[in-house]
């Protein structure tokens, strides 16, 4: 019998549960981005938002070569990861 273990992400920040879609896990995987890292950015990096449900997430990191990451998350009664993006620019 094969025991998967499910690592449940909860923001401190916006008290919600975050769920991370496929698209978002892909690109994770494809970038070096761990949950570790996806958390700090959605807990402590910089927001910007769209509109009361649709921001950008950010958060510099001088020690990767990509450096500026950034998580698109969507506010309902968890988080939504959309995508996750590196090399990103605030304009």
């Amino acid at each position: 019998m094969t025991t998967s273990i499910v690592n449940v992400m909860f923001s401190i920040r916006f008290q919600r549960k975050i769920v991370v879609s496929d698209h978002a896990k892909i690109r994770m995987i494809e970038r070096d981005i761990s949950d570790v890292i996806l958390l700090e950015v959605i807990d402590s990096g910089e927001v910007r938002y769209k509109d009361d449900t649709h921001l950008w997430a950010f958060k510099e990191y001088p020690v990767r070569h990509d450096n500026l990451l950034c998580a698109v998350l969507v506010l309902e009664d968890c988080i939504v990861v959309k995508t996750v993006m590196h090399h990103f620019t605030v304009l």
